[in-house]
């Protein structure tokens, strides 16, 4: 579930190892930029953490975060 910290989207995904979450890496990477829409993110092993906010905006959530979202959650 995704949830608002600090007027950004966050969500921590957790892989059985890491080559399964570079492989998701890779995936949120290509569909970011489709959407020139690129999130911050953290990965450490088998996790991954995402936060998302658009910048343009003055760094608030927007629709383009919520769009990313979505799509993010259905490549897992």
């Amino acid at each position: 579930m995704w949830t608002i910290q600090n007027n950004q989207l966050y969500k921590e995904f957790v892989f059985t190892n890491f080559l399964e979450a570079f492989a998701f890496m890779t995936k949120v990477a290509t569909a970011a930029e489709q959407l020139q829409h690129h999130p911050l993110w953290i990965n450490s092993y088998n996790k991954v953490q995402i936060w998302l906010c658009t910048h343009d905006a003055g760094s608030v959530v927007t629709d383009l975060d919520y769009q990313l979202a979505k799509t993010i959650d259905g490549l897992v």
